[in-house]
Formats: C-alpha cells, sequence, structure tokens
C-alpha cells in the first residue's frame, strides 16, 4: 500500500511537471507601457502558475510576424483598431484577439506645454521653431505610419520625421524641457513622460492619429487551440488602468528594473491580482 501511495505520487509529480513543461513565448515592443504589461504578465504565468516565460523584444512589425509564424505565442501590445491595423489585415487570421488588457490608449504628437501652437495646422511655416524636426520612435511602430500620414496630410514638406526609439526620443524630450526648448514628439498613453512632464496633444482635426484604442491580448492560433488552458484563462482575464501601468514604468523611470518593478507592483496589488485568476 505504501509502495502504491509512493508509486502514485511520483506520478503526480511527473505529471505536473510534464503539464508546466512548456515554455511560453512572450513577442513585445520596447514601449514603456508595453514592457511594464508583459513583465507583470509573465512574473504571475511564471509565479502563480508554474511557467517558464520567455520574452523577445523586436519590432512591432516582426513581432506580429513573429505571432503568425507561431515564434511567439502571445502578445500583449496590439493597440487597435488603428495603430496596427496594417498587422491585423496582413496577419489576422493567424491569431486570436484574447481580451482588452487596457482601454482608453491614444497616440498622437506631443509638445511641452509652453509651446504656443496647439495644433498640427499651426506647423507649416513654423519649422525653424522645431528645427524642421518631429522626433520619432522605431520605424516598424503603428505610431510612425500615422504620423508618415500626418505630414502628407498636413502638407508638413518643411519637417522632417525621424525615426528612432522610445528611449532615444523621451532623451530628446527631456533635454529640450531642461533647456525650455520647443519640441515634437511621437507620444502615446499611457506613458511616463505624461506624468514627468507637462505636455500637451497638439490638435489633430483630419483625425489622422484616430481616437482613443485599446491595447489588446493576442494568442497565436495554434496556442489558443493547443496551449495550457489556465494560461489562456488568465491572459483572458487580465486587464489593468492607465493608472496601473503608470505605476510600473514610474518604478522602472526611478531605476528598478522592470522585472523587480512588476514583482513590487503585483505585492502592492493582491487583490486585482487575485481577480484575475
Amino acid at each position: 500500500m505504501k509502495k502504491f501511495a509512493l508509486a502514485a505520487i511520483v506520478a503526480l509529480v511527473i505529471g505536473l511537471g510534464v503539464a508546466n513543461a512548456q515554455t511560453i513565448r512572450f513577442g513585445y515592443v520596447l514601449w514603456d507601457d508595453c514592457v511594464a504589461t508583459t513583465n507583470v504578465a509573465a512574473a504571475l504565468i511564471h509565479d502563480r502558475l508554474g511557467y517558464d516565460v520567455d520574452m523577445t523584444s523586436v519590432d512591432a512589425g516582426p513581432m506580429f510576424a513573429g505571432l503568425a509564424r507561431s515564434d511567439f505565442d502571445v502578445t500583449l501590445c496590439a493597440w487597435l483598431p488603428a495603430t496596427h491595423a496594417a498587422y491585423l489585415e496582413e496577419y489576422g487570421d493567424s491569431f486570436e484577439v484574447l481580451n482588452a488588457n487596457l482601454e482608453g490608449a491614444d497616440i498622437g504628437w506631443a509638445v511641452p506645454a509652453y509651446v504656443e501652437l496647439d495644433s498640427i495646422e499651426d506647423l507649416p511655416g513654423n519649422a525653424d521653431m522645431f528645427n524642421g524636426e518631429v522626433i520619432g520612435i522605431d520605424p516598424g511602430a503603428g505610431l510612425m505610419s500615422a504620423s508618415d500620414e500626418a505630414m502628407r496630410a498636413y502638407g508638413l514638406t518643411d519637417y522632417t520625421l525621424l525615426d528612432g526609439s522610445d528611449a532615444a526620443m523621451t532623451a530628446a524630450l527631456d533635454r529640450a524641457i531642461t533647456r525650455n526648448e520647443p519640441i515634437i514628439v511621437t507620444s502615446w498613453r499611457p506613458h511616463w513622460m505624461w506624468a514627468a512632464y507637462d505636455l500637451k496633444y497638439l490638435a489633430d482635426p483630419k483625425g489622422v492619429f484616430g481616437d482613443a484604442e485599446q491595447v489588446e491580448t493576442a494568442a497565436n492560433n495554434d496556442f489558443v487551440a493547443n496551449g495550457p488552458a489556465e494560461v489562456i484563462d488568465f491572459l483572458r482575464a487580465f486587464r489593468w488602468t492607465g493608472a496601473d501601468v503608470g505605476a510600473v514604468m514610474l518604478k522602472v523611470r526611478g531605476g528598478m528594473e522592470p522585472a523587480a518593478a512588476a514583482a513590487e507592483w503585483i505585492a502592492e496589488n493582491q487583490e486585482l491580482v487575485d481577480s484575475w485568476f
């Protein structure tokens, strides 16, 4: 009887090990909100559900292509319906949108509040004020595609849209504000810059940047069909607010590693976290 009981326990342990042997693969872009969201979700899948997690940072285009090819199981960084609409059209048959992990997101061009211009329509004829530059992020981002369209729609022939990265863009913004200089940056909310600086969006009367969006959780079709049900259930339930993601971003901004910031936020918000399981 004891031998049978021991064998049963060993079988159970082995069975649990096999059940949790799959590594959950996240693709994400190095935008501060997406870094925060991915690290919180990854920590919970690892610590609460017992799965190893692999996180790979890529540009938006490779992220969606990788999701379609099953290089990634999940992304929590799909801005819809507008910002990543082109990727949804190209790859949408290969993945399923599980839920909106964040509502009320938006994109546009931001300037420091002390800049006297209030609309993108005010920019023609004022290129010298901004050195003829709009400071952008990674070239594959949907925000950059929308910014290219804004350059055409508003006839900004005296401006150049500079691509780079989130980090380079915010560094340029910080330098300009330190010097009280005008600057235009491609921006989105939630982002820590809105808490750190006094900013405003330039009005977009042509509606190039669209209305408020949702940040969606998307998973490869094969993963939805065959992946661990408890992980998929969590991903369908995981949603938070701009204030939540902003709290994690500010911890990272203050010098914490993203994983440590995620862990601290989780410890501080157990009631919300428990509601996802």
